[in-house]
C-alpha cells in the first residue's frame, strides 16, 4: 500500500466526506462527489456562495474520508488551496466532463459560481478492519508529514506481559532491548494496554503519559 494507492482507491469510492470547521470552531461535514483524481492531488469543485467554500478559504485545512466496500477506510488531512484564476476554467472543465450530472446542477454559465481547490501536501491514513490482524499505516504526499499517534511501550516495562494478554489484535510481541514492543501497523489505538499496564510504562506516541 502507497499514498498513490490510497488515492486511487478513493477515485473508486467517488463519493467522500469533507470535515471543516466554521468561525465558531464547530465541526462541519458534506458529501462531496465533484472531484478530480491526480496520483498526488484531489482537486474538488464547489461554489463560492456555499459556506463549505467560506470555511476553506478562511482556514484551508480539510480532511476527507472515505470507507471502501473492502472495509478500509482512508483519511486524507491536508490544505485546500484555490488553483490559479488562469486554471479554474481547465479544472471546472475537467470534473464537469468527469461528472456529468454536474450539469443538470449548474448547467450553462452558472457554473461559473464555482470555484475548484486543490489539496496537495497532505498526510494520509490508511486503516483496513478487512484482514487480522488489522493493517494501518500512514503516508505523506508530497511534502506532507505525519505525526505519531498510537501508543509505545517504554524503558519503564518490567516484562510482565499484562500489555500482550489484552490486547485485542494481538499487536504486542516479545524483543527488542524492552521486553516487549507494539507492532504498529496492527495496533488499534484502542487504548486497553495503556490502562492496564501496572507500571504505567506504556504511553500515547505524541509524548503524553498518564494524567
Amino acid at each position: 500500500m502507497d499514498a498513490e494507492t490510497c488515492i486511487k482507491k478513493l477515485g473508486y469510492v467517488g463519493v467522500l466526506d469533507f470535515a471543516t470547521v466554521d468561525e465558531h470552531g464547530a465541526p462541519q461535514v458534506r458529501n462531496i462527489s465533484a472531484i478530480h483524481f491526480e496520483k498526488d492531488a484531489l482537486y474538488f469543485f464547489t461554489a463560492r456562495g456555499k459556506e463549505f467554500c467560506k470555511q476553506l478559504l478562511a482556514d484551508g485545512r480539510v480532511q476527507i474520508l472515505g470507507y471502501t466496500k473492502y472495509k478500509e477506510s482512508i483519511r486524507l488531512s491536508g490544505r485546500a488551496v484555490p488553483v490559479p484564476d488562469s486554471e479554474q476554467e481547465k479544472w471546472i472543465h475537467t470534473i464537469f466532463e468527469e461528472q456529468p450530472y454536474l450539469e443538470n446542477v449548474y448547467p450553462g454559465d452558472t457554473k461559473k459560481i464555482g470555484i475548484v481547490f486543490c489539496v496537495r501536501g497532505s498526510v494520509i491514513e490508511y486503516f483496513d478492519l478487512g484482514v487480522s490482524p488489522i493493517f494501518r499505516e500512514t503516508y505523506g504526499v508530497e511534502d506532507g508529514r505525519a505525526g505519531r499517534k498510537g501508543y509505545e511501550i517504554t524503558k519503564s516495562c518490567i516484562g510482565c506481559g499484562k500489555c500482550m494478554q489484552v490486547c485485542p489484535q494481538k499487536a504486542v510481541e516479545k524483543g527488542g532491548p524492552i521486553p516487549y514492543r507494539i507492532v504498529q501497523e496492527h495496533c488499534l489505538h484502542c487504548g486497553n494496554c495503556y490502562e492496564n499496564c501496572p507500571e504505567q510504562a506504556i504511553m500515547s506516541r505524541n509524548g503524553c503519559g498518564r494524567e
